[in-house]
This record gives C-alpha cells, structure tokens and sequence, in this order.
C-alpha cells in the first residue's frame, strides 16, 4: 500500500515546481519523478526552501484562507488553481505575473444535487416532518409538487446546467438567466436584464451566480418584491449576492420561502434572525462537500498539470486584477 500523507502535514521536496493538496500517485496520470510538495492544509505549509521553486499551486479545498497566507511566498508562481467554483475570497491576492483557474464543472454534480434537495425538501416539507418524528407525532400535510413548477434558474452556467439536468424527470418548467442571451439545445438563455419580467413568473428562483462586484446584492428588496406570492428562493451559490435584510422582510411577512446553502454573514452566527426566519431551510455551505468531489478534483488537477507541463492554455481561468 503507497503511503498516505498525514493530514495536516505537509511534504517536503526540494525545488518542487508543483504544490499539490494531495501526492501525485493519487492523482494518477502524471510523469514519473514530477517534483510535487504536498499540502493538505490542515497544517502549516511546507518550508520556505520547497516553495522557493513552486510555480503551480493547487489550493486545498475549504482552505482558501490558509492559502493565501502562502501565496507570497511563491516567487516563481505562475498558476493558482482553486478546487471550488467560486474564487471572489482569493481574486485579489493573486500575484502579478500569475494566472487564476477555478473549478468549473468539478461541483456541478454535487451542487446540483443539493439544490434540487432543497426545493424538494422545502416544497414537500421535510423539515416539518423530521420535527414531528422528533416530537413523536403523525402531523400530516398537503404540500406542492415540484411537478408543474416553473424554475428560474438564474447564472446559467455548469451548475445550472446539472440543475436542469436533474429538473428534466420532475416534469417543471424552466427558464435560464445568464449575464447575456444565447441560445442552447434546451432553450433559450435570457439575459439578466430580462430578470424583472421573468421573476413574477417562476414559482422556484435557484441562485447559481459568481458573487462579483456586479452580482452582490443582486437580488434585493426590489427583485424579491416581483416574485410572486408563495414563491421559493434557493441560494447555492454565494450568501452576499441576496440581501440579508431584504430577505428578512419579505420571509417575515410569510410571502415567500427559502432553501439557503449560503448566508450573509457566513458561517450564520448564533443569535441571527435567519435561524428562525419563516419558512426557511438553511444548510451549511455543503454543496460540494459531497463523495463526487474527489474524483472531480483529481480529474481537474491532472488535466491542468498535464497542460501546464505541455505549455498549452488551461481551462477555467479567471480574471484578476493583476492579471
């Protein structure tokens, strides 16, 4: 059996070009003798003298902040890929001279899953059966389908698209929102100006966008008001692009639901009035904490790997300011 690398620690290899979160036989695919140090980061980095050459840096996953402590001191660095699908915590610290891949298509699958989780388990009304057998009562209910719903779903991208893919068997209608129109085998793609006539149509909005300087805070008091009565909202995306109080209100008056993977602020502090919002099913930022991962991320750093090695263009880059 290859050795394990023991969580929170890290592997040092002198003149390593390459900082990986996990070694290269579990990646599988790469060249014989690729100079990697190995950090999870659970723990402190490797040394100052195995960074010294590292040009290629895969940051952990849910260790973002601890990477960026790290990002200085890389002077060689010229990649920095990240293992989640948003990467507005890391944009602003990438070095110049280096570029910034996120992990589209890695969290599709995962994501997806919970998105369509949570409409179900809002609409059907699992919380309040999961309270009932705690309590040891037979509560009954007639609650809606998600059959013959209209979903907005809204940054239409790779994730959306598995949301899609996985609305198909449940016989509902969709409508896509990207940035800009286009047209796809599926449909139509409306751009987001078109979001205020769309939204009084759709009885299941699902939140799919980047969080960028443009997409904080998009949906606000104004935007949650055309949403029709009864409505259900569902955020996996970023916290921030909904405004918290905005949300409140509308929650408060029993108008509208929400099924929330994210939250502004995050991690949802004890004492906040989300907790117990009505109407509302919060998880806790889990959408791509999932066995699908793995499997993805290993694809994801092998293909960029191989690229960089080969000096073709990687996929997935993203722009910084120092780009």
């Amino acid at each position: 059996m290859r050795p394990v690398n023991p969580v929170g620690r890290a592997t040092d290899q002198s003149a390593a070009r390459f900082l990986l979160p996990y070694p290269a036989w579990r990646i599988g695919g790469l060249p014989e003798g690729l100079p990697v140090a190995v950090w999870d980061g659970a723990g402190g980095p490797p040394s100052v003298e195995s960074l010294a050459e590292v040009e290629f840096f895969v940051i952990p996953y849910t260790f973002a902040d601890a990477a960026v402590a790290v990002l200085p001191r890389l002077p060689r660095l010229r990649v920095v890929q990240s293992l989640s699908a948003g990467v507005d915590a890391l944009v602003k610290y990438v070095p110049s001279g280096a570029v910034l891949c996120n992990a589209r298509g890695v969290h599709d699958a995962s994501t997806a899953e919970l998105a369509v989780s949570l409409a179900l388990a809002s609409l059907r009304g699992i919380p309040d059966f999961v309270r009932a057998q705690d309590a040891e009562e037979w509560r009954t209910s007639f609650r809606p389908a998600l059959a013959d719903r209209t979903v907005l779903l809204l940054g239409y991208g790779s994730i959306a698209a598995a949301v899609e893919d996985r609305l198909t068997p449940f016989e509902c209608g969709v409508l896509r929102v990207a940035r800009s129109a286009r047209t796809t085998a599926r449909g139509p793609v409306h751009a987001l100006t078109d979001l205020p006539e769309l939204l009084p149509r759709a009885d299941i909005v699902v939140i799919t966008v980047p969080l960028t300087p443009n997409t904080r805070g998009l949906i606000d008091a104004r935007l949650l008001a055309l949403m029709q009565d009864g409505a259900l909202l569902v955020n996996v995306a970023r916290g921030a692009v909904v405004d918290t109080d905005a949300l409140l209100a509308e929650l408060g008056t029993g108008r509208l639901s929400a099924a929330l993977d994210v939250t502004d602020p995050e991690p949802l502090p004890a004492g906040h009035p989300l907790w117990h919002a009505p109407n509302t099913l919060i998880s806790p930022h889990v959408g791509g904490q999932s066995s699908a991962f793995l499997p993805r991320a290993l694809r994801l750093i092998r293909t960029q790997v191989l690229r960089h090695l080969a000096g073709e263009p990687l996929e997935n880059v993203v722009p910084t300011p120092n780009s």
